[in-house]
């Protein structure tokens, strides 16, 4: 089984987000807000960011299973904050719980799993 030292369950990251006009939806009326897809991409990014420093360089990750509640909306040029903690590792799967959080409140929460693939090994 291939192993990456140093990357083990308990490894956490924090990433700071604004939301901009780009990352939002006003398809129900009135202001817009953060759609899920944009709050669900900060999840993997901050994930991802917490794992790369113990692959090697031709590796990274790649999501294959997100499970994620959006609970709470945030308007354009809102910060909310994204954490993503590391919970299991199995081989080359790895399993992440994620939060995410505006001023006021939690705005989406669940759980990502992410993969270790080779660079250009994706097909």
């Amino acid at each position: 089984m291939i192993t990456f030292p140093g990357l083990v369950p308990g490894l956490r990251g924090e990433r700071r987000v604004v939301v901009t006009e780009a990352m939002t939806t006003a398809h129900a009326g009135g202001q817009p807000i953060l759609t899920a897809p944009s709050m669900i991409m900060e999840m993997e990014l901050t994930a991802q960011q917490v794992s790369q420093p113990f692959l090697p360089d031709d590796h990274t990750t790649v999501g294959y299973e997100i499970c994620i509640r959006h609970r709470r909306p945030t308007r354009v040029g809102e910060w909310f904050t994204v954490a993503a903690e590391l919970l299991e590792v199995d081989g080359t799967k790895l399993l992440f719980r994620v939060q995410a959080a505006n001023a006021r409140e939690l705005i989406g929460e669940g759980t990502l799993r992410r993969t270790i693939v080779r660079l250009g090994g994706i097909s």
